[in-house]
């Protein structure tokens, strides 16, 4: 059966959480928990529970303060331990900073226990997903691709008809244009891109549509 992808908005940034989960043995995997208030955080829950899914893995495409607001509550409730890629410790290091700076202020996140490699599997029941490295956005943003699904979680290196900012601390604007191009745009046009901000896209759709892109 294929993955069942539940997508949250949360954050006054409007920021898009992801929940993967095996439908036959109720495993899942949450992505880049941004809930920020108490009401999110049980809707999130909420979600998990009246489905009764086991979390199992806790990622991060990349540590930007709106992306990581979770990660000690689902860390914390689930038992899982924070994975993202070495390159965001300097950026996951400013978060409760930038929260201040933003006036979202919050506690700082705990460390990552677990770093993910560009290429790495990352298998939970019948889902599997490919690391992709794709620095640009931040150093060390991550897609995690199924191929088996046809769909990228890809944090915020590519939008609907636009690209990630690269006007923050460690963004490279060449370097995001690259990485979209050869790790993103690589993949098969009918691939679905679940993004950090915004609606859902297509590999395709970019590719031949994108105005940044040209």
């Amino acid at each position: 059966m294929p993955t069942i992808v539940k997508s949250f908005v949360f954050n006054p940034v409007s920021e898009n959480t992801y929940v993967l989960s095996d439908a036959v043995t109720k495993e899942a995997i949450v992505i880049d928990p941004g809930c920020y208030t108490t009401n999110e955080r049980k809707m999130l829950s909420k979600y998990i529970a009246d489905n009764t899914l086991i979390v199992k893995r806790l990622l991060n495409t990349h540590c930007h303060l709106d992306h990581v607001f979770g990660n000690d509550f689902v860390s914390e409730t689930y038992g899982v331990a924070l994975e993202c890629h070495r390159a965001e410790l300097p950026v996951l290091a400013r978060a409760s900073q930038a929260g201040e700076m933003y006036g979202m202020p919050f506690p700082q996140p705990k460390d990552p226990s677990v770093f993910i490699e560009d290429g790495d599997e990352i298998s939970v029941g019948s889902i599997k997903l490919t690391a992709i490295l794709a620095p640009g956005h931040s150093p060390g943003s991550l897609g995690f691709y199924s191929a088996a699904d046809g769909f990228i979680v890809g944090g915020d290196v590519l939008f609907f008809r636009s690209i990630g900012r690269t006007d923050l601390p460690l963004g490279n604007h060449a370097q995001l244009i690259n990485s979209i191009k050869t790790r993103f745009l690589t993949l098969p046009d009918e691939t679905k891109v679940f993004n950090g901000h915004g609606q859902v896209t297509t590999i395709g759709f970019e590719k031949y549509n994108n105005p940044f892109l040209f």
